[in-house]
């Protein structure tokens, strides 16, 4: 598989754009987490222009490396060409139709960060560099964390069942999310210490056990257990059946995603 991937914002933001429109021409629910990630791109490229970042070039780096993790996984599945075993995971669940949107998007976010974004730090900036990266290393976990809000928060206005389950959880799905992401963020920062001052052979090897346990999550994600499953159910009875329509919602979210850095 050849292809030319992006080396610029702006492109991973063309890039993703082929994504999300391929998804959408398809019903592919893949889209959905791509709508997502265009936002936190966009919020990134809007807080470079304004200062947001210590390093802007460095940020513009980080970010290039990290999307192109993404969109290489999201080709070479399409093009059945090996991926690495988390990605599949997310990728085959959107073959699925008993997960509800947020599972969709829970799933993205846990390969990208857990898996992909200290690899791409610990790239970015190998060495003694890495220390340099933290303080824009955590902005950009703080983008995912509050799109993410934002997203669940439009999903619940437009189906009811949403906003319901949250009261009866004692907000238990925000915490769910925004804990994961937390965590997700201690963990992928210290893999990010770690790849960084390691050689090829070992860190082939530490990526394959993040790999692992990525996929571990990822299935708990999916199977969330039958209490969970069972709270989910009028959730996922009451969401649009259209692929292209809960995309097209989702992507109403750009101009808030724009505004997170400013």
């Amino acid at each position: 598989m050849y292809m030319t991937l992006p080396t610029t914002v702006d492109e991973v933001l063309i890039s993703l754009d082929s994504i999300i429109n391929d998804c959408r021409n398809r019903d592919s629910r893949a889209g959905y987490f791509a709508v997502l990630y265009r936002q936190m791109t966009l919020a990134v490229k809007i807080g470079m222009i304004n200062g947001a970042f210590e390093d802007a070039r460095r940020m513009e780096r980080l970010d290039v490396i990290f999307a192109n993790r993404y969109i290489s996984a999201w080709h070479a599945y399409n093009s059945k060409q090996p991926c690495s075993n988390s990605w599949c995971a997310a990728f085959d669940a959107c073959n699925t139709t008993n997960l509800i949107v947020l599972q969709h998007l829970i799933l993205g976010i846990n390969t990208h960060i857990n898996l992909d974004l200290g690899i791409a730090a610990a790239e970015c900036c190998p060495g003694d560099s890495i220390g340099e990266l933290e303080n824009d290393f955590n902005k950009i976990n703080d983008v995912i964390a509050e799109l993410s809000n934002n997203i669940q928060e439009k999903l619940s206005q437009i189906w009811f069942p949403l906003r319901l389950l949250t009261k009866i959880s004692n907000n238990r799905e925000d915490a769910i999310l925004n804990f994961s992401i937390g965590i997700a963020r201690k963990a992928a920062w210290t893999n990010a210490l770690l790849l960084a001052y390691q050689s090829s052979p070992d860190k082939e090897q530490h990526i394959k056990l993040m790999d692992d346990k990525v996929l571990l999550l990822a299935n708990r994600i999916v199977s969330p257990g039958f209490w969970v499953s069972f709270i989910l159910k009028p959730v996922l009875w009451m969401e649009s059946k259209s692929v292209k329509n809960i995309i097209d919602i989702l992507r109403k979210e750009d101009t808030k995603a724009a505004r997170i850095l400013e």
